[in-house]
């Protein structure tokens, strides 16, 4: 086994450490959500901390880790007499991103549980992580299905197994931390509600301290163990700190005036449900503990507020995670009072850390800070530290740097406007995909999937993950005079069994090509355009799509955003997208088409979705009506759905839009028609434009 960095040598990240430690003192608090850029110690610290964890006991030979001071009686091992112990390290499991239902709960043997009714159960990774830490790494890309469990087990405590009436319980008791990447996707808002405290993480800008950073990272390569042995002193501090602070925990007061100052400042922050109270609650009494004092202080509030608040701020995905300080420190001040187990801080000041309140306490520092400063011997890394940044999107409003970034060069003589806000966003129809696909379980088009009402059933592919019971035992019928039968139980071989077939909702790749050529530029009809694709991004994070932008103008079209499940980085970039020059439409379809075709490379499966939005001219070089109509029928010729939203305005229409969804196969919606209040039947009319063109593409190709 690798030696693993030491969680105290790890630079910077101060609330990220702070956050974890006080989970490790009290798991009630609810785990741990890691927002940040890439490169930024959350893996590295994740995995340190689980090194500090206390060694549990167990009772011997149980796959799920009973205490033997108070075994689970529902244990699938048990009934375990109460007994001596066997002292092992906290388990840290970690959880794959491409894990299934199966790995994460556990297996129950259903031809064992037909034939023989012995309730035959496989462990998953919730049991190994039992009194333990359990870590998913990149949690914002697991399947929603895997993430409901996963929050369901840490909630109660419990994981609940169900096969076809067949079920299993067992204790799952785990301190939860999940880390994401912003850029790649948001969690479900009841998702992040779910995890008690939420960390934003950033690579310092300070010279100096990434200078350290690599000074360990080396050190810590070149000599991992005699590296963690000269972090030895200060690991084993603060592994004592962690346990006098659990065993101090129930022991801390928490006082009517701090309650008072927790619900008014999740009132004030307008903060929904009931869960934020509870989680400041938790948060500041472990903040007490870790500082070594009995009572909750208003610095404690402050600073639980400022790890339990922000990700409960968000009303829609493109809101940044974020608290304003200054109204924090006026509504603390305002309940601020000598009230039971307040005491006299001031919260206004208490948010540094820099001033100890019970200087006697064990490690010191104010609100529980980790300890910094280790051995003077300039090695380690807080991991993957040392992200420079280049992954962000420009801000709201504000222009790419460079011309190449935004769209294309514009024509000679052509003129560029400067980006317009988008009009207020509004709730769309529908648009699906037609027929059935098999892609990564989603809200949009239909699809076989894991999960969803039942349809069939067929032989299984590998594991059984779905009884069909009334298939099974028709197939298992036939035989079981051949097969001996003599008594109740019906005799059940594996070739029986039959696995159900299910239909739900997929998420789709929806690929939006917007115009941005001058023929849109006029400012209230871009910010229309604008407002009615941020819309339809908007219900693409609803339903869990994957998202892409390419624009055109000029004389060129660019791949703004690459496929990914960032809507809100989506969103960023068609706020900042300039305006003017030609309309290079032939171009900007072209460019698209490639996009689909290297995205089914990587991701066969999820059926692909385009969104043209333009008025339908296309400008520059010969023939360019012509060229877009043949680059069009691409599209066309592999079935792929297409939507044009139609951005033609003025009494006098051409209707080239609707000619270029002819040739896409798909359909044309105007921009008042795509809201959800006003257009009946659009759905079927994609469905029935895509399957009329794929007949007529099947006539033609014979």
């Amino acid at each position: 086994m690798s030696t693993p960095f030491p969680f105290t040598a790890v630079v910077g990240q101060d609330d990220l450490r702070l956050a974890l430690l006080l989970n490790a003192v009290s798991p009630a608090v609810g785990g741990v959500l890691v927002r940040g850029e890439k490169g930024t110690a959350k893996s590295t610290a994740v995995r340190a901390l689980s090194a500090l964890m206390p060694q549990v006991d167990v009772v011997p030979g149980c796959r799920f880790s009973c205490a033997p001071d108070a075994p689970d009686p529902a244990c699938p091992d048990g009934p375990h007499e109460v007994g001596p112990g066997v002292p092992r390290p906290a388990r840290m499991v970690e959880l794959p991103v491409g894990a299934s239902e199966d790995r994460l709960v556990g297996a129950l043997d259903i031809e064992r549980a037909l034939a023989e009714g012995v309730k035959s159960f496989e462990p998953g990774l919730l049991a190994d992580a039992h009194r333990g830490l359990l870590y998913v790494d990149e949690v914002n890309l697991l399947h929603d299905h895997l993430v409901d469990l996963l929050l369901d087990a840490a909630a109660m405590g419990a994981s609940y197994v169900e096969r076809e009436g067949v079920s299993v319980r067992h204790a799952a008791r785990f301190l939860l931390v999940g880390t994401m990447n912003p850029e790649e996707g948001e969690l479900r808002p009841q998702l992040l509600d779910r995890f008690g405290l939420t960390v934003e993480v950033a690579a310092s800008r300070e010279p100096d301290q990434r200078v350290e950073v690599v000074r360990r990272r080396l050190a810590y390569d070149d000599d991992p163990e005699g590296f963690a042995a000269r972090w030895a002193d200060e690991e084993s501090d603060v592994r004592a700190r962690i346990v006098a602070a659990r065993e101090l925990l129930p022991s801390v007061r928490l006082g009517d005036g701090a309650l008072r100052q927790i619900a008014a400042t999740c009132a004030a922050f307008e903060v929904d449900g009931m869960r934020a109270d509870i989680v400041m609650a938790r948060t500041a009494t472990a903040l007490a503990a870790w500082a070594g004092r009995t009572d909750v202080l208003a610095e404690d509030v402050r600073q639980a507020a400022l790890l339990a608040l922000p990700h409960r701020r968000r009303r829609n995905p493109f809101d940044a995670p974020g608290l304003d300080e200054d109204k924090l420190d006026e509504t603390l001040e305002e309940f601020a009072g000598d009230e039971d187990g307040l005491g006299d801080s001031d919260p206004g000041d208490s948010g540094d850390g820099d001033e100890d309140p019970d200087p006697d306490g064990p490690g010191g520092g104010g609100g529980g800070r980790p300890p910094q400063d280790g051995p003077d011997d300039g090695g380690g890394d807080s991991g993957d530290d040392g992200g420079d940044g280049s992954g962000e999107v420009p801000a709201q409003g504000e222009a790419p740097a460079n011309e190449s970034e935004s769209g294309g060069a514009p024509s000679p003589g052509a003129g560029q406007q400067s980006p317009v806000r988008a009009a207020e966003p509004f709730r769309t129809k529908v648009l699906s995909v037609p027929g059935l696909g098999e892609g990564a379980a989603g809200r949009r088009s239909r699809a076989r999937t894991e999960h969803g009402r039942t349809t069939g059933a067929r032989r299984p592919r590998g594991a059984l993950t779905a009884l069909h019971l009334a298939a099974t035992v028709q197939a298992a019928a036939p035989h079981q005079r051949v097969r001996g039968r003599s008594g109740p139980g019906l005799v059940v071989r594996r070739d029986d069994l039959r696995q159900a077939t299910r239909e739900g909702r997929e998420g789709n790749l929806v690929l939006f090509v917007v115009d941005a050529s001058g023929s849109m530029a006029a400012r209230q009809r871009m910010s229309a355009v604008k407002g009615a694709v941020l819309s339809l991004l908007l219900d693409a994070y609803q339903r869990r799509d994957k998202v892409g932008l390419v624009t055109f103008r000029g004389s060129a079209a660019e791949v703004a955003l690459p496929p990914t499940s960032s809507v809100d980085a989506a969103a960023a970039r068609l706020e900042s997208l300039p305006t003017g020059g030609r309309t290079p439409l032939a171009a900007g379809l072209l460019r698209a088409y490639d996009v689909l075709r290297v995205e089914r490379l990587r991701d066969p499966a999820r059926r692909a979705l385009v969104v043209l939005v333009t008025d339908g001219r296309a400008t520059g070089g010969p023939e360019p009506v012509a060229l877009a109509g043949r680059a069009a029928r691409l599209f066309a010729a592999e079935g792929i759905a297409s939507v044009v939203v139609d951005c033609e305005s003025g009494l006098v229409r051409l209707g080239l839009a609707g000619q270029l969804a002819g040739d896409l196969g798909g359909t044309a919606v105007t921009l008042d028609e795509l809201r959800a209040d006003s257009i009946a039947g659009l759905v079927r009319d994609v469905q029935g434009s895509n399957r009329g063109n794929s007949q007529g593409n099947s006539r033609r190709a014979a």
